[in-house]
């Protein structure tokens, strides 16, 4: 049996994949866990390298994806116990009933997503009219609708070109658009020309895009001390990485296949948490940048523009359980 689906992804637009039903996990000694290239989530290698799984008795594989999208087809489909991915692309498989939840919030992203504009505008009413290129549907939609939305504009208002990020980025600086929203390395390459500067970024959208962990529900009745075990892992990594701030990127670079100066520009772009941020992430709607506060918002942007049917059942998808223990045991 297969069904196709669009995702809101992180990094890919208007993406199809088929789920394929596959036999359940049989039983393992250790809990898989699906890792992709963003900052919050290549930190887990600086777990593994740094011992602190073993320092916590959690037995994790970590499964590296080139493709992000595919790492949400192997969890949706049982491949993985878990998966790094954010709250938006969860979103679909809730819709469908797949039984996934979140158990920890490892970062929000802080900066790292940007509206990059001429240096001539200045301001939201100098955007009328404008031509705006970026990744229809991917999370720089997304940028572009919360922030025209926050400054009283519409889509009708300005003019999209639909690229990919790199295209994007490359058709402002020639100057064939007025402005891009991208990520980095892009939002740091064009601050670095001269050529652009940032009107609205996601530190301007607090909770608006964050990062996951996400597990399906048997893991977390078969394998929840490693899971547990790995959330105070986690603890202790976005510690490292603000206390070790060189020796991290350098295990995060080698990951990616960059070098360590490169790497660097992610981080003040990344607001790293740690249980206790993670905790208020997980908790009630009455906490502004909580899971179930801006997720409402997240959905409306898919449901708008097709990309799930149906309302996800947020509180569903959320268990912090596993961090409340992981928090005592501390």
């Amino acid at each position: 049996m297969s069904f196709h689906s669009i995702l809101f992804s992180r990094r890919f637009a208007a993406l199809f994949f088929t789920l394929l039903v596959f036999n359940p996990l049989s039983s393992q000694a250790e809990i898989k866990v699906g890792v992709s290239d963003w900052p919050g989530w290549v930190a887990w290698y600086v777990a593994e390298e740094k011992e602190f799984f073993k320092k916590h008795g959690a037995k994790v594989k970590l499964v590296w994806f080139a493709n992000y999208t595919d790492s949400i087809s192997a969890l949706s489909a049982g491949q993985i116990d878990a998966n790094s991915q954010t709250w938006s692309d969860t979103m679909a498989p809730l819709t469908k009933g797949i039984p996934l939840k979140a158990i920890l919030v490892n970062d929000n992203s802080d900066g790292n997503d940007a509206l990059m504009v001429k240096p001539s505008i200045k301001n939201f009413a100098d955007m009328k009219g404008k031509t705006i290129a970026l990744e229809q549907y991917s999370i720089s939609h997304f940028v572009l609708a919360t922030a025209l939305a926050k400054n009283g504009l519409r889509f009708d208002d300005v003019n999209i070109v639909n690229l990919s990020a790199g295209d994007a980025a490359a058709a402002f600086l020639s100057g064939r658009v007025d402005a891009t929203v991208v990520w980095n390395p892009w939002v740091n390459n064009i601050q670095a020309s001269g050529k652009g500067v940032a009107l609205f970024s996601s530190k301007d959208m607090p909770g608006l895009i964050p990062d996951l962990l996400i597990a399906r529900e048997k893991a977390i009745q078969q394998q929840r001390a490693d899971l547990i075990g790995m959330i105070k892992a986690w603890d202790e990594t976005q510690r490292f990485i603000r206390e070790q701030p060189d020796e991290a990127v350098r295990i995060m670079a080698k990951v990616v296949g960059m070098k360590p100066d490169a790497y660097k520009i992610f981080l003040p772009g990344t607001r790293f948490f740690n249980l206790q941020d993670s905790l208020k992430a997980l908790g009630p709607d009455a906490e502004p940048s909580s899971l179930l506060a801006v997720g409402p918002v997240i959905a409306k942007f898919l449901k708008d523009n097709k990309l799930i049917e149906g309302d996800p059942s947020l509180a569903a998808g959320i268990d912090a359980s596993l961090l409340i223990e992981a928090l005592a045991g501390h």
